[in-house]
């Protein structure tokens, strides 16, 4: 007897426009401190995830804002209130080397993932397979 194999359905949750939900989100972290807003995502098309969001921080009206690469997966969002939380003391951000908004680094470069996780103590060997870069 000979069986096939039935198409699954596949369900999703909490599916966002990342232009009208992500992108200018306020970010604040556990203590509910502001620490800025989503400018961008940046997408790793050959792993068909996104591997960052670029938060604009420490500026004033957006003038002098720093920039900075957070990988995507340190973030959690609370789609009620529609702001992302990021576990991030204001501290880290203020003394942070950032970039200019004019001047980013090379995305593409794959050690840049694994220096940012250190760099913001994200566990890599908690990640998902699907988020590791080998």
């Amino acid at each position: 007897m000979e069986t096939t194999a039935e198409p699954r359905a596949v369900r999703y949750t909490d599916i966002v426009s990342a232009r009208k939900t992500l992108i200018g989100s306020k970010v604040v972290n556990a203590h509910n401190e502001n620490l800025g807003k989503i400018e961008d995502l940046v997408i790793d098309a050959g792993a068909g995830r996104i591997a960052y969001a670029v938060l604009s921080f420490g500026g004033f009206l957006g003038m002098g804002d720093k920039y900075f690469a957070i990988p995507w997966v340190a973030f959690h969002f609370n789609l009620a209130q529609k702001h992302a939380v990021l576990n991030l003391d204001k501290k880290q951000l203020e003394n942070a080397p950032g970039f200019d908004k004019d001047n980013w680094p090379n995305m593409a470069d794959s050690t840049l993932e694994a220096l940012l996780l250190e760099k913001y103590e994200i566990d890599h060997g908690e990640l998902p397979p699907e988020n590791k870069r080998h």
